[in-house]
């Protein structure tokens, strides 16, 4: 499999292109890395190609946070400068500034 250069960047805000979420990335994966299992589950007509970026997401939407695994063709970003409310991102990252979580400067257990 062909590997792409990764669209979105750790920290930036992104939108689900289709489902009502955001969130911020926290990794990026060059090509599918899930279980078969898990990419099965997808309903076929809208199951994305393995051989694109897929990203964990500290993710929210109006009932509660999570974590996502999400094509890049999948995402969209996400301008409106709002903050993403997710336990986790305080672990990972340091604040927000001009709209992109800015990395811990080291691991935090």
């Amino acid at each position: 499999m062909p590997v792409r250069t990764a669209k979105f960047e750790i920290g930036q805000i992104v939108k689900h292109r289709l489902f009502p979420f955001r969130g911020v990335i926290f990794d990026v994966d060059p090509v599918f890395a899930n279980t078969e299992e898990w990419w099965q589950a997808i309903p076929e007509e809208v199951r994305p190609s393995k051989d694109q970026p897929y990203y964990h997401l500290y993710a929210q939407n109006e009932q509660t946070s999570y974590v996502a695994y999400v094509s890049e063709q999948n995402l969209l970003p996400d301008d409106s400068g709002r903050p993403v409310a997710h336990p986790e991102i305080a672990k990972a990252f340091a604040g927000l500034a001009d709209g992109r979580y800015l990395p811990r400067d080291r691991p935090v257990n």
